[in-house]
């Protein structure tokens, strides 16, 4: 049967076993290759790790050289409330802040009534208590005058009310409305008496009527509020606004922002929102106790409000142009170590307003604070901190890839034990930190840092010294790290893009070495094959010629020695 192969069948003898043991001989070149394949991949994905912490320790080099490290700033405060700022570079040294007076903002304060009366008359039988245009809702319930309890209930009109308030004292109180005041009036016979600490309605106050001693009282201002919701057209303005096309479309302009509105679609609350987006730098809001819309700046200090708009128009009819108020804006008022009085528009003194370069400090309150500012040594620290922690892992990683092992006799190697050449490259560093640098800091020993006893490891021996120089000599510091070509950051630098780019030509090296050494195999495979292939021929030949002499025998056996002969 072709390509059953079954060896010694003829000859009783095992060819194959010995071919695979000749093959397994032939082998050994590949084994070596894949040996020495298996070394490059590991020596190769450490060479990577290794990367990965030179890099890290580039990093933490190049923080050192921060133009703001060393001149970085940090400011405290001797008191509470305030907040405040050191921008690199600031100027050391304490400074007190005495304050006399915060800023405020300026405010145009409109009109105050400019929504219509409750009624056009003195006739308020129309007018329920749940409707009623005032800028405090009636509550349900119960209130007192002259002892006596008068219940209220939102159906009821204004009239009601008034009536029950008469039946309820017997005639002695009675209540009224004037059209022209828009003012509610209570008359009595006697000093009037309002009020109960059981009371359940807030009739009282929402119609502004009060205690003063006296048998007639009166609201204390105008009742009638403008509606904020709803058209402006019907929104109830005492003053008409009459300076609109045909469609009701009319603009004003708020510090010289040009503002759009109709009469017949836009509400005041949406103009009010309006002109809070518009850019205008105010803020506008409605005082619905007063009735009255306010314009606030939105920056603090004596900053003016300008408004403009064609005579009968919207900022007219809310008393924003004329009958309105321009309530001035104070800028703070301060004076630093006792010297004359400062004046800015804002609550944050910054150099602009007080001259110390970079010094920002922000009050919230009159009064006195020192601002210390001095050199950010914790930033500083932190970075040398994570220099060292980098530098410690660099130097770990290389001596445990490097180490050579013995036990029971056996020596066992690392992935980078044959690689003189990343030796090297940690003995270059740590000869970079332990020398010396020129400045009046010459060595890390100086800021009390220095190697672990017996070992490749850096650390903060002595934290004190360390704080004081970052504390008092931050410049002579900065000098030590960043000097240009002899600081020890710089030096650092330049030799870790060395070590960066070697690192990752050596990977390539090992990278492209394993490719030559998978062709090498394939090459030796296929010879191997072809090796094989030979001698599994050869011996098939041999058993085939072994299995005819074996027939040839049998066959003269047969010719001379027949079966039963003699």
């Amino acid at each position: 049967m072709a390509g059953l192969q079954l060896a010694g069948l003829a000859s009783g003898f095992d060819w194959k076993s010995i071919v695979d043991q000749l093959m397994e001989v032939e082998r050994a070149p590949i084994n070596r290759l894949v040996a020495e394949q298996g070394r490059n991949t590991l020596a190769n994905s450490a060479l990577t790790d290794l990367g990965t912490r030179l890099t890290a320790l580039q990093t933490a080099t190049t923080a050192l050289k921060s133009a703001t490290l060393f001149t970085g700033r940090s400011v405290t405060l001797g008191g509470s409330g305030w907040s405040a700022a050191a921008a690199s570079g600031t100027p050391a040294g304490t400074y007190d802040f005495n304050v006399t007076q915060l800023a405020t903002a300026a405010r145009r304060e409109g009109a105050a009534d400019i929504g219509a009366g409750l009624s056009a008359t003195n006739d308020v039988s129309a007018l329920t208590i749940a409707t009623l245009p005032i800028g405090t809702a009636v509550t349900a319930g119960s209130f007192t005058v002259n002892g006596q309890k008068i219940e209220v209930g939102l159906a009821d009109s204004l009239e009601d009310v008034f009536a029950a308030i008469s039946t309820a004292t017997g005639g002695e109180v009675t209540a009224s409305y004037d059209p022209l005041t828009d003012k509610i009036a209570l008359n009595g016979t006697g000093e009037i008496s309002l009020g109960a600490a059981n009371d359940t309605s807030n009739f009282l106050r929402a119609l502004k009527l009060g205690n003063n001693g006296t048998n007639a009282v009166t609201s204390s201002s105008a009742l009638g509020t403008v509606r904020t919701t709803g058209a402006l057209a019907s929104a109830g303005l005492r003053t008409a606004i009459t300076s609109v096309d045909v469609d009701g479309n009319g603009t004003f302009t708020i510090n010289g922002v040009e503002i759009a509105y109709n009469v017949n679609t836009d509400s005041l609350s949406g103009i009010v929102s309006r002109i809070n987006q518009a850019g205008a730098g105010v803020n506008a809001s409605y005082d619905s106790v007063n009735d009255r819309v306010v314009l606030t700046n939105s920056s603090t200090g004596d900053i003016g409000i300008s408004v403009s708009e064609a005579a009968g128009g919207l900022l007219g009819a809310l008393g924003l142009t004329t009958g309105g108020t321009l309530v001035r804006g104070e800028n703070t008022e301060f004076s630093v170590d006792g010297g004359p009085v400062l004046t800015t528009p804002g609550t944050t003194l910054d150099a602009s307003a007080h001259g110390i370069a970079g010094l920002s400090v922000t009050a919230t309150s009159t009064g006195a604070q020192n601002a210390t500012v001095s050199a950010d040594t914790a930033a500083m620290k932190d970075k040398i901190k994570e220099f060292i922690t980098a530098y410690n892992a660099v130097q770990t990683f290389i001596d445990e890839k490097s180490r050579i092992t013995s036990a029971n006799g056996k020596v066992t190697t690392s992935a980078l034990t044959s690689n003189r050449e990343v030796q090297g490259w940690a003995g270059n560093l740590r000869a970079l930190a332990f020398g010396s640098v020129e400045g009046t800091i010459g060595r890390l020993e100086s800021l009390g840092i220095d190697f672990m006893p017996g070992s490749t490891q850096l650390e903060i021996k002595d934290e004190t010294k360390l704080d004081a120089a970052l504390r008092d000599r931050p410049g002579e510091v900065e000098q030590f790290f960043q000097k240009a070509g002899t600081g020890l950051a710089s030096k650092f630098e330049t030799r870790l893009a060395t070590l960066v780019s070697q690192n990752s030509d050596q990977q390539k090296r090992l990278t492209a070495n394993n490719a030559g050494i998978d062709r090498q195999i394939a090459d030796l495979e296929r010879r191997l094959e072809q090796q094989r292939s030979l001698l599994t021929d050869s011996f098939l030949r041999m058993e085939e010629a072994q299995a005819k002499i074996q027939q040839q025998g049998a066959a003269i056996t047969s010719a001379f020695f027949p079966a039963g002969g003699t």
